[in-house]
């Protein structure tokens, strides 16, 4: 491909563009489009069949619904008219441990002295470091209540657990 260029580009745009084109057009480029003429205008979409909004719109095919859209946003839930899912009752919460109340027990006592160590009768310069300690305390059994393994009577060999 020879382009003649000058100090500011191509001379002749025209005939550059089209050298291009014709490069592209035999390699291939564009030959799975259907080509129209130039002078042939692309012809309208189809336009919708006259009737009632619901059924123009089903008509266009872009949706596929009988409703319009506005019925369908703010109108009544149509599964409401039908069955509805009723969720089955939750288990009830498991009873809590002696470990778990020492835990409670350590944090309220914390909070205490670090809100307000007055109640107890200690002065806030030694509620603090007091409350902290315990809060400390509190975290620390709390962790090691945690569980790091398979749940008691499983079997550690039975691959992953849900």
């Amino acid at each position: 491909m020879s382009r003649s260029n000058s100090a500011d580009g191509p001379e002749d745009i025209d005939a550059t563009f089209a050298e291009i084109v014709a490069d592209l057009r035999a390699e291939g480029v564009g030959t799975t489009l259907e080509q129209q003429p130039d002078d042939e205008p692309t012809p309208p979409p189809p336009s919708p069949a006259p009737g009632p909004p619901e059924q123009t719109v089903a008509a266009s095919g872009w949706r596929g619904a009988d409703r319009e859209w506005e019925a369908t946003v703010f109108g009544d839930d149509p599964a409401s008219d039908d069955e509805h899912f009723v969720p089955p009752e939750p288990p009830p919460l498991p009873r809590p441990r002696k470990g778990a109340l020492v835990v409670l027990l350590f944090f309220v006592l914390g909070l205490l002295l670090l809100i307000a160590p007055g109640v107890i009768g200690l002065s806030s310069s030694l509620g603090t470091p007091i409350g902290l300690l315990v809060l400390a305390v509190g975290i620390g059994l709390l962790l090691l209540r945690v569980r790091q393994g398979p749940p008691d009577g499983a079997d550690p060999d039975s691959g992953a657990q849900v």
